[in-house]
């Protein structure tokens, strides 16, 4: 009885995610954007598997927080204290990582993507070429092409990343 009363309470609270979330994105309007915020940041604070990165993201994707650090705190909270498959996981790492190339430091971002780049997950492939091309980007080309060599010996990664580091390396690495 203690265990179906509790999948009981995890079902409602997951319904009761899924539309708090879906009617913040239906009620969104510039006009009432502080009301959509606070909304939102309650939601990730919940940390529900599912609708904490999507309130998150949307935030992201609407330009609803300006502050780097805040944004960061909550990739926090959903890498850290929200019950994610392993493979989710490593997709927020690597979302945060792609959000956080434009302005942070190489050890930083390194740092960042390290829990992906030592693993065998699936995003692992997409985590080296956002780090190729980082420092492709910033011109340190040794290192950028060691991140897509790295790419190409790898097995268990997309098809299409491993195409693009072959061609930047061929392309702009070859003798």
């Amino acid at each position: 009885i203690g265990y179906y009363s509790l999948e009981k309470i995890k079902e409602k609270n997951k319904i009761k995610s899924a539309n708090q979330y879906n009617l913040i994105i239906m009620n969104f309007d510039n006009d009432n954007k502080e009301i959509t915020i606070k909304k939102l940041i309650n939601l990730v604070k919940e940390r529900d598997a599912t609708y904490s990165p999507l309130a998150l993201y949307f935030l992201i994707d609407n330009n609803l927080i300006s502050s780097n650090g805040e944004i960061n705190e909550y990739f926090d909270v959903i890498i850290n204290d929200t019950n994610l498959d392993l493979e989710i996981k490593n997709l927020v790492i690597y979302k945060k990582g792609l959000f956080n190339s434009n302005f942070a430091s190489e050890s930083d971002l390194l740092n960042m993507l390290k829990p992906v780049t030592n693993s065998e997950s699936i995003w692992k492939g997409h985590a080296l070429y956002l780090l190729g091309e980082y420092f492709y980007s910033k011109d340190e080309l040794n290192k950028s092409k060691e991140f897509f060599e790295q790419i190409v010996v790898l097995e268990n990664v997309n098809s299409n990343i491993r195409i693009e580091a072959q061609k930047r390396i061929q392309r702009d690495f070859s003798e």
